[in-house]
């Protein structure tokens, strides 16, 4: 299984604290520097997700340099303590969470802005450095 819970007894105790800390990501800003992502961006998603993404939105989702970070990753950045409370995780990220962040890129990539890659990198140092704030699940991000 591709995804990842909390709690999955694959992470180990260093790997939890670079997860939790966020400091797992820093590994990609080599990819920032070779030009194959870009520090803002629809994440780059498992193929055999990709697989679910609806047809008329995949082509425009894969258009795009991925990111590091995007307002998907922002909203669910408490993914795997949700995906965790689910009776079936996998159930749970193809139905409820994919759909909403592939929405949630599609508008981004629909409405690309300087503005918005400025909000997306507020919200996730924000979400790194104050990890205790509600998720912004629930605003526009």
């Amino acid at each position: 299984m591709p995804l990842t819970v909390a709690g999955d007894a694959r992470i180990t105790r260093i790997g939890a604290i670079l997860r939790r800390t966020k400091l797992d990501e820093l590994a990609q800003l080599i990819d920032v520097l070779r030009g194959t992502m870009s520090l803002v961006g629809p994440r780059p998603e498992v193929p055999r997700y990709v697989a679910h993404y609806p047809p008329q939105w995949r082509e425009r989702l894969l258009s795009v340099r991925p990111g590091i970070t995007d307002f998907a990753s922002v909203r669910y950045r408490d993914e795997n303590e949700l995906l965790a409370q689910a009776p079936d995780p996998e159930r749970e990220y193809i139905e409820v969470i994919l759909p909403t962040s592939c929405s949630t890129r599609l508008h981004y990539v629909d409405r690309p802005s300087f503005a918005n890659d400025l909000r997306v990198l507020g919200l996730t140092l924000r979400t790194v450095f104050v990890p205790t704030l509600p998720s912004p699940r629930g605003s526009s991000a």
